[in-house]
Parts: structure tokens; C-alpha cells; sequence
């Protein structure tokens, strides 16, 4: 049986939950790679990389909150830091 009476879609609350969904997609793929990144200077890296890896991992984590805050250019603040600790794996390790 069908229900008549349910309401229906709310198109405008499903549009704002996917385009969150898509962003914390994009910010936690880019959050990932870099904690890949942060992990390999802690593995392959001396002493300073290993204090570089660990500024990584905390701005890491500062970037990914704003760019979930962001919104639909969230994606820019943790690709630097990811840019960054890539230029920073290559000179330390």
C-alpha cells in the first residue's frame, strides 16, 4: 500500500546535505594523504623531520577544520598544508 499522505521531498535540504557531503569528501581525501605524507617523515626522516611531521599533522588537522568551515573552496587550506609537507618530505627524507 502506498502512504497519500507523506510529505514531500525537501529538495532544498537534500541539496545542502550532499554538497557537505562532497566537501568533507574532498577535505578528508586531501587530510589522509597528508597524514600518509606526515607519516613517511616520521618513518624515513631524522630528528628535524620528525618535528616537521608532527607541525604537519597539527596544521593538518587546523586546516581540515576550516576547510570543512569553508564550504564549497574547503578544499584549499588542507591542499597547502599538503603541498607544504610534500616540499618538506622531499627535503628531509
Amino acid at each position: 500500500m502506498s502512504d497519500e499522505t507523506a510529505p514531500a521531498m525537501d529538495y532544498d535540504s537534500h541539496e545542502r546535505t550532499y554538497e557537505g557531503f562532497i566537501n568533507f569528501s574532498k577535505v578528508g581525501t586531501i587530510a589522509v594523504l597528508n597524514v600518509v605524507l606526515c607519516l613517511i617523515l616520521f618513518g624515513f626522516g631524522g630528528t628535524v623531520a620528525v618535528v616537521f611531521g608532527w607541525l604537519m599533522l597539527i596544521a593538518t588537522l587546523v586546516s581540515a577544520a576550516i576547510g570543512i568551515a569553508l564550504g564549497a573552496s574547503g578544499w584549499i587550506p588542507p591542499a597547502a598544508v599538503f603541498v607544504l609537507t610534500g616540499v618538506l618530505a622531499i627535503l628531509f627524507v
